[in-house]
């Protein structure tokens, strides 16, 4: 992994040229997906690495409102050398944050949204309450949307094609329950967390949706880093 460099990792990674939900989480052997409530304590440099190398790939930034707030997210702002790389790529210098938010219990001051240096876009449902999402609307685009799978039409309509979601594991739920996730990059930190975390998936059960896995790579700390596509779906060129 530390042999790769970053043009390396990219064609790991490949941008597609039609729509790709890309998910991406960080797990302990035991199947945790927290230690104390927070991602960090799972993560290292290489998963890291590769997590700041997957949003200089995205058009848009897909996170669920809890995940937002949990983890304290900042404003998607991205080095100088991901922004040149991106520009030099066609494509905008930032990403587009969008967040899922079924009751708009967001605030209009939180970093990541009043110090986005794009006009984050928010989807919420019908039963969001008027007054939040006005508020909201000060630092944010609002979106109805009637289920995820709109809400994705949605931002592959604003040339948003490339997502990139980060969870949390609710919203994880719901896209496969919709079957919308193309591809999950998953990191198994070596660290058995205990008792008392969640999966990196939760809500309602939903059907079996079968992977194939794309690679395996193994990180001098110990930590593996994989990469596994839906079955069904049409891979990214390189894949």
């Amino acid at each position: 992994m530390a042999a790769l460099s970053d043009e390396d990792l990219v064609a790991l990674y490949p941008r597609g040229e039609q729509p790709w939900l890309r998910v991406n989480f960080v797990s302990g052997l035991d199947g945790a997906v927290a230690v104390d409530g927070l991602s960090a304590g799972l993560s290292g440099a290489a998963d890291k690495r590769v997590f700041r190398l997957l949003r200089m790939l995205c058009d848009g930034l897909l996170v669920g409102a809890g995940t937002l707030r949990d983890e304290r997210y900042r404003p998607l702002t991205l080095d100088p050398a991901r922004r040149a790389w991106r520009q030099e790529h066609g494509l905008p210098a930032y990403p587009r944050l969008v967040v899922v938010s079924g009751t708009l219990r967001l605030d209009p001051a939180a970093p990541a949204l009043a110090g986005a240096p794009v006009r984050p876009l928010i989807l919420t449902g019908p039963a969001a309450p008027a007054a939040a999402r006005q508020a909201l609307e000060k630092v944010a685009d609002v979106a109805e949307v009637a289920d995820l799978a709109g809400g994705l039409r949605l931002l592959h309509g604003l040339g948003l094609g490339q997502l990139l979601c980060e969870g949390g594991p609710l919203l994880l739920g719901s896209l496969g329950a919709e079957d919308l996730v193309d591809e999950l990059c998953l990191t198994l930190s070596p660290l058995l967390a205990g008792a008392g975390a969640g999966r990196i998936t939760a809500g309602a059960p939903h059907p079996p949706r079968p992977m194939r896995t794309v690679h395996a790579l193994v990180a001098d700390e110990g930590f593996l880093l994989t990469r596994h596509l839906r079955r069904h779906s049409a891979a990214p060129a390189g894949s």
